[in-house]
């Protein structure tokens, strides 16, 4: 954790930490609006755990739950998308607001834009067939390979579903076998349960 973050995050203040805490404020609204962080973060509360959600001047471009190390998570978004990465709760402010709306059964669809920079080839065809399917509806892994142009490619598509970074959103868990059985879940086979009865399709 970086000095600004540990400002950021720091309780009550004398002034001299208040005036630290306003600078490292300001030097992170400045760093936001001249684009010198390419990856901004923030750590949210929800009824699955606290998730570490990222976002690109693009969108939203991970989703993790809470047993992903979170240091391990950013070191990835370091690696795969910028290593100026920081954390700005405020910026993803929509995010946190869209997601407590869907927990809350008071929003049915996301209205976030997406950055797809950590998810390509087929992948990115069954992922993009996933977010496709309407809050309550279900689907299967051969629909999903089908749709992204492989009706043969059911593990396939199972493997790109168990890596999606951005669950919940693109919403991997409404993805059943065939047979009605849940199949797998990166968050785990509860969480997948509970987002499926949150939206009335269990």
């Amino acid at each position: 954790m970086t000095r600004i973050e540990q400002l950021l995050k720091s309780g009550p203040a004398s002034t001299a930490e208040h005036d630290a805490r306003l600078a490292a404020e300001g030097f992170l609204a400045s760093a936001v609006q001249r684009s010198l962080i390419d990856v901004r973060y923030a750590q949210i509360d929800s009824p699955l755990g606290e998730l570490l959600i990222a976002a690109t001047d693009r969108g939203l471009v991970r989703v993790a739950f809470p047993e992903q190390d979170p240091e391990g998570v950013l070191d990835g978004l370091a690696r795969q998308v910028s290593p100026r990465v920081l954390e700005a709760p405020a910026t993803l402010d929509p995010v946190r607001r869209q997601l407590e709306e869907y927990f809350s059964k008071s929003r049915r669809h996301f209205e976030l834009d997406l950055d797809w920079k950590l998810i390509s080839g087929f992948a990115r065809g069954v992922l993009r067939a996933t977010s496709a399917i309407a809050y309550g509806a279900l689907s299967t892994y051969q629909a999903v390979a089908a749709d992204a142009g492989s009706p043969r490619g059911s593990r396939a598509a199972g493997n790109a579903l168990g890596s999606n970074p951005i669950p919940i959103v693109i919403p991997c868990h409404r993805v059943l076998r065939s047979g009605g059985q849940l199949g797998g879940y990166a968050g785990g086979l509860d969480r997948k349960r509970f987002l499926l009865e949150l939206e009335g399709s269990l």
